[in-house]
């Protein structure tokens, strides 16, 4: 794939049974970039992400027609959006990429706007549907969803799961995702200290085609909450996660132990076939074990090279200083 010159705009765009959008959708982009103030360059990236209909092929003839703007990645199955873009986003030769919908729900009029907010200093600009033309059974498990989301992460996002989005090069090279990740893509680049903004956009009704998510989607995606939590708040620091766990779970255990010790002396019983015994024993087993599994992992986590974010933690550099580790 060649690489973008100065002010080069990629766009990754994933695709699954999308045959007739793609054209309309490609020359919207193009035609948008290329009148923007500014002599921006647009790359456009649609990465085929196992569709059964005639995607590949046209993806393929606007790849032709439209050669140094337009390329497609055909994956050998449906791996899901997340797989779809960080191979998109590898890539991308863009200083700012773009991510968006295939369904021309999203409007690239908008681009300018997005471009606007990055120059306002922030890393990331996450879109806004905030009149959304879908039907309830998506709107309703969807505000749901971001209420949950923005309430546990602690970031004050109305749309989470909005596929517009804008990203300056280097949030893209910080984050990997997998499962469902691209839904908290702003809670990770969050973590890593990047700024993170949001804008209203325009969402239009669906022209062509039908949805390729239900309802499961979001039950998954409450399981990859658990996960973006965890990581976020604990890679860097397992111990306080497993140990706070198994403190709580030692000092419950040893007060029902406690209790029950004091009840056989005072002569309330046998104590010994009592369920709230087995119970107080397990609990401080948990302790003992979540404790050690702990300090475990911070032996791992002192010693592994697989958290390596020494590259995004500074923002900036001033002078020829070189660091050593």
């Amino acid at each position: 794939m060649n690489s973008c010159k100065n002010k080069c705009i990629s766009f990754v765009i994933p695709v699954k049974d999308e045959q007739d959008t793609l054209n309309e959708l490609a020359l919207s982009i193009i035609h948008e970039v290329q009148n923007m103030e500014g002599l921006y360059a647009p790359e456009i990236i649609f990465v085929d992400d196992g569709s059964k209909d005639n995607s590949w092929e046209i993806m393929k003839n606007l790849s032709t027609t439209y050669k140094d703007k337009v390329f497609a990645i055909k994956l050998r199955k449906n791996f899901g959006k997340a797989t779809a873009l960080e191979i998109g986003f590898s890539r991308a030769s863009g200083e700012i990429v773009f991510t968006m919908d295939a369904d021309l729900q999203d409007d690239p009029s908008e681009i300018s706007r997005f471009l606007a907010e990055l120059e306002q200093g922030f890393d990331m600009v996450s879109g806004w549907k905030r009149r959304r033309n879908d039907p309830f059974s998506k709107t309703i498990p969807s505000l749901l969803f971001n209420k949950v989301t923005s309430f546990a992460t602690g970031i004050p996002l109305h749309d989470f799961n909005c596929g517009f989005k804008a990203y300056r090069k280097e949030v893209i090279e910080a984050i990997k995702l997998y499962g469902e990740l691209h839904r908290y893509i702003p809670v990770l680049a969050h973590d890593y200290g990047f700024r993170v903004s949001e804008i209203e956009v325009k969402h239009h009704p669906r022209k062509h085609g039908i949805s390729k998510y239900g309802i499961n989607r979001y039950l998954r995606g409450l399981v990859d909450l658990f996960t973006v939590l965890a990581t976020t708040r604990w890679l860097r620091k397992p111990g306080h996660l497993f140990g706070g766990v198994g403190i709580v779970s030692g000092i419950i255990g040893t007060g029902i132990l406690m209790y029950l010790t004091v009840l056989w002396f005072i002569g309330l019983g046998p104590i010994g076939v009592r369920p709230l015994f087995f119970l107080g024993i397990l609990l401080c087993i948990l302790s003992v074990q979540m404790i050690s599994l702990g300090i475990i992992a911070e032996f791992f986590i002192k010693t592994s090279s697989a958290i390596e974010t020494r590259k995004f933690i500074s923002e900036e550099t001033i002078g020829n200083k070189e660091t050593k580790i």
